[in-house]
């Protein structure tokens, strides 16, 4: 019988409830094997979140051992994991069956299936969580301990307790261990912190020992999403209007800069990957980031990611510094930064005011937090320098009807910042938190300067913002969140604006 595993099955579309006591979902993440079950469990009185493997009994699970005990001496686990899928289920198949057959066990047709899954699960995936690195939905994987659940932040339902948990110090040690071993590090008792990445391009952290956390071995782990969130998707969850959506597309079309404000897994990253949508088909991107967070559905675009330092000191390290100051010797058309934070950002304005269109995030609350970084140290920006930048979208972490959600709570564009660090801004879209809604004010200071700097007349650019706001809420309408698909569309409407609204019935009076 053929072995096939797929880790990438079809992604669902998942209810959006108000009332999580009636959540009851369940979609496959490693088929035909592994399903989620997310339902409200009475007893707690909370979301759970189960992962649903196939069954092994006490005396199965003898046998697994003793093959994956065999297969641990046979197999050289790296050389497997960078084979192509069917070249390691065939590989791993081979030698499974190999090793049963010397070691005359009694395994059917059946068990062999269920047995294999472990085996994959365990010598190519990620032990226990490898379904949660396979579930689309899932943003963060957190481990805090042993004896203790391990916790994800799911896309559509926020934080939830799973039904993993490490029972033992060893056993949640060696799995650390492989998490150092895949992100290419090395973690001991003399050097118990892990910070890295995976193959995929996951961030993860770690430490090993329990005078660093008295739970013994934690993990975190932020992945890498090879399909984030598309600007109709954000719209899906009432995340910005299709207003402020059209109003980026035009600031993006004109080169304007953009900074990207807000607290801790508060959007940033989402918004400013939903924003590049907006960039002309033809256009050369370039991209720097500590983490490859960054998915962008074009062929010019040339992604950078920082490198730490090989050992001790600075040797072999590539800082965001040294990369964005070689990526404008790239000749890029717009430069993303995925997020601002020392002496790049110094490099990042110099690019903007020579003419360079950015896009970046950074952290902070409010515009004026924003600017007090920038002027500080390490940063130290000098206010000529600021106004290079034309608008600060700022990113908010806000409870809604008793449920955690994200809203982009106003933009705010930059008129002028006097040489005391003071500054004139002016804000045309902001969010209501007490009926949820998002207010526009046709007073644009960026579309004034879109008509000084380009000659674009007032009529033209009204009605292209009308237009772009209709196609993206026909797009929402249509429930059009195919992420290639979206951007097909944008693309097209670059080429031949009058096809799409032709195609989607949009008609300017």
């Amino acid at each position: 019988m053929k072995i096939d595993i797929d880790t990438s099955p079809p992604i669902p579309q998942l209810p959006l409830v108000k009332d999580k006591t009636g959540v009851d979902v369940r979609y496959t993440v490693t088929s035909p094997y592994t399903t989620i079950h997310i339902y409200w469990d009475k007893k707690i009185s909370e979301l759970r979140y189960d992962i649903e493997e196939p069954l092994i009994t006490p005396e199965e699970r003898v046998i697994l051992n003793q093959i994956e005990e065999g297969m641990g001496e046979l197999i050289n686990v790296n050389v497997v994991v960078e084979k192509t899928q069917q070249a390691v289920t065939e590989y791993l198949d081979k030698t499974a069956k190999l090793l049963i057959s010397e070691l005359n066990l009694n395994v059917n047709e059946d068990l062999y299936q269920r047995l294999f899954y472990y085996l994959y699960r365990d010598f190519v995936g990620m032990n226990e969580i490898d379904a949660l690195l396979n579930d689309y939905f899932i943003e963060d994987i957190e481990c805090n301990g042993v004896n203790t659940p391990v916790y994800i932040v799911h896309r559509i339902y926020r934080n939830i307790k799973t039904n993993i948990e490490f029972d033992s110090i060893d056993r949640l040690a060696s799995f650390v261990e492989k998490l150092a071993q895949r992100a290419g590090r090395y973690i001991s008792y003399a050097s118990p912190i892990l910070d890295g990445s995976l193959p995929d391009g996951s961030r993860v952290n770690a430490t090993y020992t329990t005078d660093i956390s008295s739970k013994g071995p934690t993990f975190t782990i932020r992945k890498f999403t090879a399909q984030p969130w598309n600007p109709v998707q954000l719209l899906s969850f009432n995340t910005l209007s299709p207003e402020m959506l059209a109003y980026f597309w035009i600031m993006v079309q004109y080169k304007l800069n953009i900074l990207i404000a807000g607290g801790t897994s508060s959007g940033k990253t989402t918004l400013l990957n939903a924003i590049a949508f907006f960039i002309p088909p033809e256009a050369r991107v370039v991209s720097i980031e500590d983490t490859r967070e960054l998915n962008l559905p074009r062929e010019n675009w040339l992604p950078s990611v920082s490198r730490s330092a090989i050992g001790t000191g600075t040797v072999g390290e590539v800082d965001l510094f040294k990369l964005l100051k070689n990526s404008f010797r790239q000749n890029p058309d717009y430069v993303i930064v995925g997020e601002v934070r020392g002496q790049e950002a110094f490099v990042l304005f110099q690019g903007m005011a020579s003419g360079h269109s950015s896009i970046s995030t950074m952290h902070a609350d409010s515009v004026d937090t924003v600017i007090k970084r920038l002027e500080t140290p390490p940063i130290e920006l000098s206010p000529t320098l600021i106004n290079t930048l034309d608008a600060v979208a700022i990113m908010n972490h806000a409870i809604v009807k008793k449920e955690h959600t994200r809203r982009l709570s106003s933009i705010v564009e930059i008129i002028n910042v006097d040489p005391n660090g003071v500054a004139i801004t002016n804000t045309p879209f902001v969010w209501n938190p007490a009926d949820d809604r998002f207010y526009f004010k046709k007073d644009s200071k960026v579309f004034e300067k879109i008509k000084r700097r380009f000659g674009v007349s007032d009529e033209q650019i009204q009605r292209e913002f009308f237009i772009r706001t209709r196609l993206i809420y026909e797009m929402y309408r249509r429930k059009i969140s195919d992420f290639n698909q979206i951007q097909k569309i944008v693309n097209e409407y670059y080429k031949n604006p009058e096809a799409v609204m032709k195609q989607f019935g949009i008609v300017v009076q």
